[in-house]
């Protein structure tokens, strides 16, 4: 279990002690196998049922709560050998225990069946993976395994083992709900999309890349983010996070694909951006050349507001350029970007530090956008000999590795992606052999993506949780080593320090303890600022307490991420574009709308090793969702075309339902279907108890209808006039198609 990733689920001994033992087991199969041969049938056992455990977090309620599903898998891999083994594979064994399209071939082929499935069942795809999973059996010859292989049983453990498909991750995957209630309608959308900062048509450009359509895929990309390189490379694509197909088998490489796109397309597009013909009277500075600045001069200038960039280093790119490690991502890859700007029309202008905000209004500038980034350190209060801050060691690294000498043991502290560029990047020194990470909590609540401390751990970093760094002495970290206690606001443990004290060896210690806005910039420009030094700004606008000022990026929000500081620039200069009455242009949107194609792919479970073929995998969702119609095992929400609707719609059939809430586990709102979708009762005492929105049928053709919180009682032929007309529609294609699901 620990290995697996599924250390944090405890149970103690007394369910084993109090059930069935293997010796009594063993005894019981062959007297019970010889009684049925002796009548002419055979006996068998089942493998196994779900596994209580501890409830520690209130998961559910009761003590309890059973595991299912992967880990179970594992475990009811083990059970099956032993058995076997002990009768001499002269056992028929039916299992139940996280069995799903990547393994049920191994386990017939290992002489098992019938086989049960539910949990992959209970995910959305629902009942259509079935037919993937028939389809992999076409393969064998129909015929009935004859006891069970204990070598085969083996291989299969060995595969749960070493497999990632049945390891946990090592941080919980983020679950992004799109806020505002669950529509009553047409409420199919793209979590991609919706989980990105800046609202991206993921489906759109995904599809285009699919059809080789490298340039309307940049086209795309372009419409709503100007730096398709270096959010294709390094992005945390929060997209993939929020993708359906997590839910399948993994995220469809979506960050990829943009960065595909970018690559194929960028010369057939490069030559064809420019700013507008008619530009506006208005004129922008923007003070910083990182990813906000730059993203904000792209908007502006697109807008027809003439932008000056002013950055205070000899090249653009900010952090991305001054900090990011080149195996990370290339020179080339932020210049391209920064064409892309250039070729908008900015201006500009290196080597210029800009300290007076006013300096610009003088000088005619009629709005300023303060991206200045967050550059300044966090210091720790220990005691050290030979010490650098991250973003010191990184930027010297960046410019000439051979200036810097640590020691053979270098000692990281902090966990955040910062932490893990400079821990690979002190593995790439000459002299340093080890390099450790030390932080106060465990991997699980480490600030950095799962992707960057993979990448680490890849590179050698060894990794040292539940320390806390006290001093450093002769080449050794001394730490006090903590435990986890209560969860804090952020949902992480708080770190607990107990009395022991250990040491890391340390001859050289890099601090990346996170960064800061340095808020005398704001106070000095009379700009007002917060309890941690951020300028205070109109939380819709990002407007300072002057007017025309604005701040985006780090300024901003504090340390984020390259789509968020786009995210502030689009924000900026769609309120600058507002003031200035020019005309904001609705975005660019590439919709698949083949539905049939899109419900085509909810049964199968593609793993594809080349990008070319990643499209095939996308679930489209903003085409169709249904993932409450797919995950209810009662079959309870049902999807139907209605007149005058391009997308399908959902009933709620009251009857069918047990309230398992299964649907508002994989809804990508933030509503729970069973509650808040249009609701069909087959008895009017059920539609009184009940505060759902829906129907009921009193007569042949007459209606008591809830919508909104009103009731009205209305017949198809002449509705109520207050009624949305897509609701008797609605009503209507439920009324024709009832006999599939019963009448009262």
């Amino acid at each position: 279990m620990n290995s697996l990733g599924f250390g944090y689920l405890s149970f103690d001994d007394h369910h084993f002690k109090e059930d069935l033992q293997l010796k009594d087991a063993v005894t019981m199969i062959r007297c019970l196998q010889s009684s049925a041969c002796s009548v002419g049938l055979s006996f068998g056992v089942k493998l196994t049922n779900t596994l209580p455990v501890n409830n520690p977090e209130n998961i559910m309620s009761g003590e309890e709560m059973y595991m299912s599903g992967r880990p179970l898998f594992a475990l009811t891999a083990k059970t099956a050998k032993v058995l076997a083994k002990e009768l001499g594979g002269k056992i028929n064994i039916s299992w139940s225990g996280g069995a799903d399209y990547t393994n049920i071939l191994d386990l017939y082929n290992a002489g098992i069946w019938p086989v049960t499935m539910a949990s992959t069942l209970l995910k959305p795809g629902g009942y259509n993976r079935f037919k993937q999973i028939a389809e992999s059996f076409d393969r064998i010859e129909n015929q009935i395994p004859d006891g069970v292989s204990a070598e085969l049983l083996d291989r299969l453990i060995l595969k749960t083992e070493r497999d990632a498909w049945y390891k946990k991750t090592i941080k919980q995957s983020e679950v992004f709900l799109k806020k505002g209630n669950l529509p009553l309608l047409d409420c199919f959308t793209a979590p991609c999309s919706e989980g990105c900062p800046i609202g991206q048509d993921v489906p759109g450009y995904i599809s285009f890349v699919g059809e080789h359509k490298y340039s309307e895929a940049l086209e795309l990309i372009l419409d709503k983010n100007p730096l398709p390189f270096i959010t294709g490379t390094i992005c945390t694509h929060r997209c993939m996070t929020c993708c359906t197909r997590n839910h399948y088998e993994e995220s469809l490489r979506i960050r990829d694909i943009k960065l595909k796109a970018a690559e194929e397309g960028y010369k057939a597009i490069i030559n064809k951006i420019r700013p507008p013909k008619i530009m506006n009277r208005a004129k922008a500075a923007v003070i910083g050349g990182g990813p906000a600045g730059l993203a904000a001069a792209y908007f502006l200038q697109r807008y027809g507001i003439r932008t000056t960039l002013f950055e205070k280093s000899e090249k653009l790119g900010g952090i991305v350029e001054h900090i990011i490690p080149d195996f990370r991502i290339s020179s080339d890859a932020i210049e391209n970007d920064i064409k892309i700007i250039s070729k908008m029309g900015a201006e500009f202008i290196l080597n210029s530090e800009v300290k007076s905000v006013k300096e610009l209004t003088d000088k005619g500038f009629d709005y300023v956008i303060i991206a200045v980034g967050a550059w300044k350190h966090i210091s720790l209060d220990i005691k050290t000999e030979r010490a650098m801050h991250a973003l010191d060691f990184l930027s010297t690294y960046k410019k000439d590795p051979q200036e810097l000498n640590l020691g053979k043991n270098v000692a990281v502290i902090g966990g955040g992606n910062t932490a893990m560029d400079a821990a690979r990047a002190a593995k790439r020194i000459k002299g340093v052999e080890n390099v450790s990470i030390v932080y106060r909590r465990t991997e699980e609540y480490m600030p950095a993506q799962e992707e960057e401390l993979l990448l680490a751990k890849d590179d050698g970093v060894i990794f040292r949780e539940l320390l806390a760094p006290i001093s450093q002495e002769a080449g050794q970290l001394w730490c006090r080593v903590m435990t986890l206690g209560e969860r804090d606001e952020s949902g992480r443990r708080l770190p607990v320090p107990t009395e022991e004290r250990i040491s890391v060896p340390a001859d050289s210690i890099i601090i990346a303890a996170g960064e800061s806005i340095d808020p005398d910039y704001f106070t000095v420009n009379s700009i007002t600022v917060d309890e941690k030094g951020r300028a205070r700004t109109d939380t819709k606008t990002y407007e300072t307490n002057i007017k025309g000022v604005f701040v985006a990026g780090d300024a901003n929000r504090g340390p984020g991420t390259v789509v968020e500081a786009i995210a502030d620039a689009r924000v900026i200069a769609d309120e600058i574009a507002s003031r200035e009455y020019l005309k904001i242009e609705n975005e660019k949107n590439q919709t698949n709308r083949d539905i049939d194609q899109a419900r085509s792919k909810k049964g199968k479970i593609l793993f594809y090793e080349s990008l070319q073929e990643e499209h095939k995998r996308c679930l489209d969702c903003v085409t169709v969702c249904e993932n409450c119609v797919d995950v209810c095992p009662n079959r309870a929400n049902i999807s139907l075309f209605i007149e005058g609707a391009s997308s399908p719609q959902i009933v709620h059939i009251d009857d069918l339902c047990n309230e398992c809430g299964n649907c508002t586990t994989f809804c990508p709102w933030s509503g729970e279907p069973y509650k808040d979708k249009f609701t069909y009762f087959s008895k009017e005492e059920d539609f009184t108890d009940s505060n759902n929105s829906g129907f009921t049928e009193l007569e042949e053709g007459t209606f008591k209808i809830r919508h909104n919180g009103r009731i009205y009682i209305t017949s198809t032929d002449s509705p109520e006039a207050e009624l949305p007309e897509e609701i008797m529609h609605l009503i209507k294609a439920f009324m024709a198609n009832i006999p599939i699901y019963g009448r009262n």
